[in-house]
């Protein structure tokens, strides 16, 4: 099915559609104009403006750092390169959390001053209000279960999670809850694949995984990790298609001798 093809632009609706006829929906982080209108003129159906950024654009070791001002300034960057894809936006730690009214304004400065199409932001029950409240803003929400960054230090490990029956058992109810809110698709991140298909079977919306299995309705990675920019990272559900760090390294190198030789710039590169 070509649904996605055929398709101007990607909206909430159109990602309902490919859900009911079975067309996988591909998404992808960016953080840049550069990267975003590459992935954008590839096709991708969803770019998230992952707060990833954190980790992959400043260094930090973990995705709390980054702030909403910063967010809004990747944001506005990619969102000026793209004509089709739909565009996400990570809520930053801390622009939503117990606070429904700041996670109205976080989500409301986000769509005004970077001009996306959605926030995401991590969570089941305990941010019922603040979904709640950003969707009475006609502000569509994407959620996102399972390994949550942001609670990093409550977890205090990246492993998989929802192993355990409870555990399992509360993320299908906070799966079905979000989606009882209103929210227009849901990420599920580091879970068994048995679960994440159980997951996506009994939801309407549409549900993209990262280290979720196959049995989701698409499939999110990290830009960078992909193209094996990032080196230190590799968990099990990280398929790396290039090895970009390789080559703009072998790229780095060749100009740096030849300009130490003299080569560069040669009769026809100079005026």
């Amino acid at each position: 099915m070509s649904v996605n093809k055929e398709v101007k632009r990607i909206t909430t609706h159109t990602m309902q559609e490919m859900k009911q006829k079975g067309v996988k929906i591909s998404m992808l982080t960016a953080y840049d104009y550069s990267m975003a209108k590459i992935i954008d003129d590839a096709g991708i159906d969803i770019i998230l403006v992952g707060d990833s950024a954190s980790n992959v654009m400043a260094g930090h070791e973990t995705t709390l750092p980054i702030t909403l001002d910063q967010m809004i300034y990747h944001a506005s960057s990619v969102i000026r390169a793209v004509n089709r894809s739909f565009v996400v936006v990570d809520l930053p730690f801390g622009s939503y959390q117990g606070d429904s009214k700041q996670a109205l304004s976080s989500s409301i400065r986000i769509m005004k001053e970077s001009g996306a199409h959605g926030v995401k932001l991590e969570g089941g029950q305990e941010v019922g209000e603040s979904v709640k409240r950003i969707l009475t803003a006609g502000v569509p929400v994407m959620g996102h279960l399972g390994l949550t960054p942001q609670s990093i230090y409550k977890f205090g490990t990246y492993t998989v999670r929802a192993k355990e029956e409870e555990e399992a058992n509360r993320l299908i109810e906070d799966a079905k809850y979000l989606e009882s809110l209103g929210c227009f698709a849901l990420v599920l991140e580091k879970i068994p694949a048995d679960l994440a298909k159980k997951v996506a079977d009994e939801l309407t919306i549409p549900v993209i995984g990262i280290g979720a299995g196959n049995g989701v309705d698409g499939q999110v990675l990290v830009t960078h990790d992909l193209l094996g920019i990032t080196k230190e990272f590799k968990p099990r559900f990280l398929r790396r298609y290039e090895d970009l760090y390789g080559k703009m390294k072998d790229a780095f190198e060749s100009y740096i001798r030849d300009v130490k030789s003299g080569d560069f710039p040669n009769e026809e590169e100079q005026y």
